[in-house]
């Protein structure tokens, strides 16, 4: 594309730590930068980024639900100023419990682990639930919490 880092490309990096005043003082920093494109890696970057501005596209490498995490509308059209990438499709959720299902066809209740720190994985567990009935099985969500962890912006 004759992109040259220093002559007609400029990329500007903030990093943060887990402290959430400085993830919002790095974002803050970015979009006052008046940027072509952010690409924000997870969570706690996105977030803060989304809170800063509505005009800036923001791009993450990998969400894993982005819908649920209220980065974008919809997969199929996101709306907004954010897109990017998913790990995994939903409704491979749903297969996980039909897989159960066939290596332990007793299994009537299953518990889905899921850490309450993060907003992903609302949708991989509405597709579990609604598998759920066709396969006689009921289905219960059970919460934990992770301990902070250092974050990049």
């Amino acid at each position: 594309m004759g992109w040259t880092i220093g002559r007609n490309v400029r990329i500007d990096t903030r990093w943060a730590t887990i402290n959430a005043d400085a993830i919002r003082r790095r974002a803050a920093e970015l979009v006052a930068l008046a940027p072509d494109v952010i690409l924000a890696n997870g969570a706690s970057a996105v977030v803060p980024l989304l809170q800063a501005t509505r005009t800036v596209p923001i791009v993450f490498p990998v969400g894993t639900d982005p819908v649920g995490a209220g980065w974008v509308e919809s997969l199929a059209r996101p709306g907004g100023n954010a897109t990017g990438f998913m790990g995994f499709e939903y409704s491979l959720s749903g297969k996980w419990l039909e897989l159960l299902k066939q290596i332990a066809p007793g299994v009537t209740r299953v518990a889905v682990l899921r850490d309450s720190t993060q907003s992903s994985g609302i949708g991989q567990f509405a597709a579990i639930q609604a598998v759920a009935p066709s396969l006689r099985v009921s289905s219960t969500r059970s919460m934990f919490a992770t301990p902070a962890r250092s974050s990049a912006l």
